[in-house]
């Protein structure tokens, strides 16, 4: 059990995480303010060297089990507007996601672990994952060969709109696949008073945003949640020129491998037979993101079962916002919580706060966690 000190020392900590925030792959200074705390705690530093910034660091029997805790730690582009005494130092970069928090409390549960390291029957292996916000983080991870021999994976992220000190451990699908695409036209511009001597892209990508909205609402099963959306349109420069050409991008977001592939392929049969239709060129960039995040029902039943009875449980419906800790999830048995950290803003919100209070919670998340699977490995499960 960590002393108020420890916990006041943990605060300030996340603060000067919190003030000083690093964009995806840029973590270098965060990368390096972690490895020396958990060296000072006794830890086994085995960053790859294919990783250039996060840490991977290990405790415990070097022959036993292991288990993974991992915690995200960049920052997004985005300029803060909190007043905070501690905001961020970094003009438009800010930890908008919480991830100074999951920084943190992994450490707090890090210090908490190495005070009992002797008892330890299983490798406790802590991965300070960088660069989630581009979902390209995780991925590295695993090409690094850091879940190569781990048994299980534990994870969480917080959840601004819930009570600090109350947490969600749901089984199945807790956030939804990614995919993100652009979508280019090509036309022959020309003088607006003349358009029917020019190819209208703007016409044709009108028509192709309202076609694409068909696929949640006449290709997915009514029951199975998902979500397109179109979110940026760029094109043109004057009142009465039609232009050459101009883009539109967006997001796709699905609960069902099945679901996904039948929007992508409706996506594609969309967008060019009404490029065809309207006499337009078309380029289309798909890029996969993360896939469904996927809970092991067995570990939540275990775990769940354990916690009721020494934290707040709560339900939650599951998320269409992305999380890379999906890829984890698809290659040992996983389980990860939304824990709440009692802001009124959401994530990604340039004025979000984070209760301290919530560290507490999230550092007994990893460590009560870790103690069941603990048991679980201990009985040959």
């Amino acid at each position: 059990m960590l002393s108020e000190k420890q916990w006041d020392d943990l605060k300030a900590f996340r603060h000067e995480l919190h003030q000083h925030p690093e964009l995806s792959f840029q973590e270098f200074e965060t990368s390096a303010l972690i490895k020396a705390r958990l060296e000072k705690l006794g830890y086994e530093i085995k960053t790859p060297k294919e990783m250039k910034t996060g840490v991977i660091a290990d405790i415990g029997p070097k022959d036993a089990p292991m288990v993974a805790l991992r915690a995200d730690i960049d920052a997004l582009p985005i300029l803060e507007k909190t007043g905070l005494a501690y905001a961020s130092e970094i003009d438009g970069v800010m930890h908008a996601c919480g991830h100074d928090l999951h920084a943190t409390s992994l450490l707090a549960a890090a210090e908490g672990i190495a005070q009992g390291k002797d008892a330890l029957t299983v490798r406790v292996r802590l991965i300070f994952q960088p660069a989630e916000e581009v979902h390209l983080g995780a991925e590295q991870v695993l090409n690094a060969g850091v879940l190569d021999d781990v048994q299980y994976i534990v994870g969480y992220h917080n959840m601004p709109e819930l009570e600090a000190g109350s947490l969600v451990i749901e089984a199945g699908a807790r956030n939804a696949a990614v995919d993100q695409f652009k979508v280019t036209l090509h036309g022959n511009g020309g003088h607006a008073a003349h358009p029917n001597q020019n190819t209208d892209v703007i016409l044709g990508m009108a028509q192709m945003v309202t076609g694409l909205q068909s696929i949640v609402s006449r290709n997915i099963d009514p029951l199975h949640p998902a979500v397109l959306s179109v979110t940026h349109v760029e094109g043109g420069a004057s009142w009465n020129v039609m232009p050459d050409e101009l883009f539109f991008e967006g997001t796709l977001r699905t609960f069902d491998e099945k679901d996904r592939e039948q929007a992508k392929k409706r996506f594609y049969q969309l967008v060019e037979l009404q490029a065809e239709a309207m006499g337009i060129d078309v380029t289309i960039d798909w890029i996969a993101g993360p896939p469904v995040l996927e809970n092991d029902g067995a570990l939540v039943q275990s775990v769940r079962e354990t916690l009721a009875s020494k934290m707040t449980v709560v339900k939650r419906p599951a998320s269409a916002g992305g999380e890379d800790f999906a890829y984890y999830t698809k290659q040992v048995p996983a389980i990860f919580a939304e824990i709440g950290s009692g802001s009124p803003s959401g994530l990604h919100h340039s004025d979000l706060t984070v209760d301290d209070e919530a560290l507490k919670t999230a550092a007994a998340w990893y460590t009560e966690t870790l103690n069941v699977l603990s048991k679980k490995l201990a009985n040959g499960q």
